[in-house]
C-alpha cells in the first residue's frame, strides 16, 4: 500500500480513482492510492488506507485528491485547485437538513480545501453520478467529481488536510460515451504532473 511521498519534508499522499487517470507523467512522480469510482468507494478505499497508515505511525501530513472532473464553466483541458467541495447526493431537506448536509453529521454544505498552490480555485461537487448536459445547471459548484468529497470526510476523521486538483475532461455538452471522458486524459495527466511539481516549492 502506498504511503505518501515526502515532498518539502512532509509525507504527502496521492488519492486517485482509476488507472485510466494515471499517465506517464504523474507515474513519474508518484506511486498513489487508488479508491475506486465513486462516493462509497472512496471513502471505503481512503478510510482502510488512513487507519493501517495510523496503526504504522505513518499518517501522511496531506493528502491531494486528483483526476479529472466535468464543467460547462471551466475550461476544457486546465487543472484547477479545489477551492471547495460538496456532496450533491445527499438530501434530507424534507427534514429539515439543509440539501447536501448528513443528518447528525458535523460538517457543512460546502468544506473548504487547502489550497497552496498559484493555481484558479474552482468549487467542486461530488456525487455518484455522471453530469453531463443540462444536468449542470441543478448543481450549485464549478465542477463535479465522483470522489473527492468522501476521501476528504475520511480524511477528517484522522485529522488529515486535503488538497484537491481536479483536470477537466469533458462539459459543456452532453457526455454520450467512454471516449468523451478518455480523450483529454492523456494532457491532463501532462498538466497535473506540472501542478505537482509546483508542490515542492509551494509546501
Amino acid at each position: 500500500m502506498p504511503r505518501g511521498e515526502m515532498i518539502a519534508n512532509r509525507r504527502v499522499l496521492f488519492v486517485m480513482a482509476v488507472e485510466d487517470e494515471y499517465g506517464p507523467h504523474l507515474k513519474a512522480r508518484f506511486d498513489p492510492l487508488m479508491v475506486g469510482v465513486g462516493p462509497v468507494e472512496a471513502a471505503l478505499g481512503t478510510g482502510l488506507a488512513l487507519q493501517r497508515l495510523e496503526r504504522d505511525g505513518a499518517l501522511p501530513d496531506l493528502v491531494v485528491s486528483l483526476g479529472s472532473a466535468g464543467s460547462r464553466v471551466c475550461t476544457l483541458g486546465e487543472v484547477y485547485q479545489v477551492s471547495s467541495v460538496s456532496w450533491r447526493d445527499m438530501d434530507a431537506s424534507r427534514l429539515g437538513f439543509a440539501k447536501g448536509v448528513t443528518p447528525f453529521a458535523d460538517h457543512p454544505v460546502e468544506m473548504p480545501l487547502q489550497m497552496p498552490l498559484e493555481l484558479r480555485g474552482a468549487r467542486l461537487s461530488t456525487g455518484a453520478n455522471i453530469v453531463g448536459g443540462e444536468d449542470y445547471a441543478a448543481i450549485d459548484a464549478d465542477m463535479v467529481d465522483m470522489e473527492t468529497f468522501a476521501v476528504v470526510r475520511a480524511c477528517q476523521r484522522f485529522g488529515v488536510p486535503v488538497m484537491g486538483l481536479r483536470g477537466i475532461s469533458d462539459g459543456p455538452g452532453e457526455l454520450a460515451d467512454m471516449l468523451g471522458w478518455t480523450q483529454l486524459l492523456a494532457l491532463l495527466d501532462e498538466r497535473l504532473a506540472q501542478a505537482v511539481d509546483a508542490l515542492a516549492e509551494a509546501l
